[in-house]
């Protein structure tokens, strides 16, 4: 529960929240973002057979079923706008229980879309429709997400409480890709192409219930609790003018940082596999184990890249992060060609922990950079605008810079820009570590509060 009500925030006290309604709040939102990755998980280890399924002799199904996976970042900025500036005006926690249960319903009405053979063209048409709407709905899910945790977190532990989002995020694709790989190892290809596909896709539906379930149990961040009626009573149109005219640096920077967490996330999570089956030709079944091992290990390490930014700051983090890619990325892929095991789970965990410094940080830095009055809406066209444009499309830029250029290299040439791109915008950044979020005040834990009452008392 929250202790401390609106008044708190205008007369200079701190704002207090309750531990148990803290992890309740984490626990809700990191359920989103597993749902979401979910999808992005078996999305991309069903690529080849999705291909098959929906773009028979299409002349290049993977390509077409990339495409398909790209296409839903069309109409993130759509979703981020709608939803972010409704986040800003009627609350996070309303919003939150929306998005989840409309990328639920989407996912699961792609496994109940008839086949190519079955129906013809329709087929992928209703595929681009359901894409569409999981792209609308997740435009509002990150940046709802983060900025909801964000908002109830402690200013000393944000860092390391937002890193559970993206405990969520690679949980959420693991379960994704070891469900895809385990019906591939127990049907078979023929048995997947013809309805074992469907499965994974079935499964959003009970994980959507589950998820809403947590998130109406909510209470409203305190940050937005807080906020005076004039900044509730904000028009969208207001809101927007001072998010694009206002804070158009602030924006900038988001959007730079931004493509280099996408490009570089979607490439290691989502692409990989396909890279190494597809591309370098590796057995299927090893490549995908392999990726698998790589995110477990990134699962075990994301909450310490969080602790680590709370105590050292973010930039740093981030910085690392940067530097890592462009001086790792050429000898990761050179690794990764070499044919052995050893080499090639070598060179994937060197890609694996460069992009744990990345999401295990930008969780609680990317909210942090706007205030509270427009933080939902500036953090979801920020985000998804450089989403759509560099994160979707990273998989199939890779697999065409690749095929148009005959160079196995490529991939590592591209993550290099993204990350020099966003080496130059953390330069620019404010640290934000361990300070109040902007248009709100200090906010602590009642344990905290508690400390601090037992020391005024003492000192009196």
């Amino acid at each position: 529960m929250l202790t401390a009500g609106p008044q708190a925030a205008e007369d200079g006290q701190p704002l207090v929240v309750d531990e148990q309604e803290v992890k309740r709040a984490v626990g809700a939102t990191a359920m989103g973002n597993a749902m979401e990755w979910f999808d992005f998980g078996i999305y991309s280890y069903l690529a080849v057979v999705i291909g098959k399924v929906f773009f028979p002799g299409s002349g290049d199904e993977l390509i077409s079923s990339l495409a398909a996976f790209a296409v839903a970042f069309l109409v993130r900025p759509i979703g981020g706008l709608f939803f972010g500036m409704l986040g800003d005006r009627i609350g996070r926690r309303s919003i939150l229980a929306t998005t989840i249960i409309a990328m639920a319903v989407a996912t699961f009405s792609i496994g109940l879309i008839p086949s190519y053979a079955s129906i013809g063209i329709w087929s992928p048409v209703l595929l681009y429709v359901a894409r569409l709407v999981q792209g609308f709905s997740t435009g509002g899910e990150y940046s709802g997400a983060s900025t909801f945790v964000t908002e109830f977190a402690p200013d000393r532990r944000r860092g390391f409480l937002a890193s559970f989002l993206e405990v969520g995020t690679i949980s959420g694709f693991v379960a994704g890709a070891a469900l895809v790989t385990g019906l591939t190892a127990a049907l078979g290809d023929a048995a997947m192409e013809s309805w074992g596909w469907r499965v994974p896709f079935l499964l959003a539906g009970p994980l959507g219930i589950i998820g809403l379930y947590l998130r109406l149990r909510l209470s409203e961040t305190p940050a937005f609790a807080s906020m005076n009626e004039q900044a509730h009573a904000r028009s969208g149109g207001s809101r927007l003018c001072d998010i694009v005219f206002e804070h158009s640096r602030v924006v900038l920077l988001c959007m730079a940082v931004v493509l280099a967490l996408n490009v570089t996330n979607y490439l290691v999570l989502t692409y990989m596999p396909n890279y190494l089956s597809a591309t370098l030709g590796y057995n299927t079944t090893h490549s995908l184990l392999l990726s698998l091992l790589t995110m477990l290990v990134m699962l075990a390490a994301i909450p310490f890249v969080g602790w680590l930014g709370d105590r050292i700051g973010r930039r740093p983090v981030l910085l690392a992060a940067c530097v890592g890619y462009l001086a790792l990325s050429l000898p990761a892929l050179w690794l990764l060609k070499q044919g052995y095991i050893g080499a090639i789970l070598a060179g994937l965990l060197i890609l694996g922990l460069c992009q744990t410094l990345f999401i295990g940080t930008t969780s609680s830095t990317l909210p942090a950079m706007f205030p509270t009055a427009i933080r939902y809406g500036g953090l979801s066209i920020a985000y998804n605008v450089s989403a759509s444009l560099f994160g979707g499309t990273a998989p199939l830029v890779a697999e065409w810079l690749v095929r148009i250029t005959g160079n196995d290299y490529m991939p590592a040439l591209y993550a290099m820009l993204a990350a020099l791109v966003g080496l130059l915008a953390v330069l620019l950044m404010q640290e934000t570590s361990g300070r109040p979020l902007e248009g709100s005040a200090p906010t602590i834990s009642t344990d905290e509060a508690h400390s601090l009452q037992t020391a005024a008392a003492a000192a009196q």
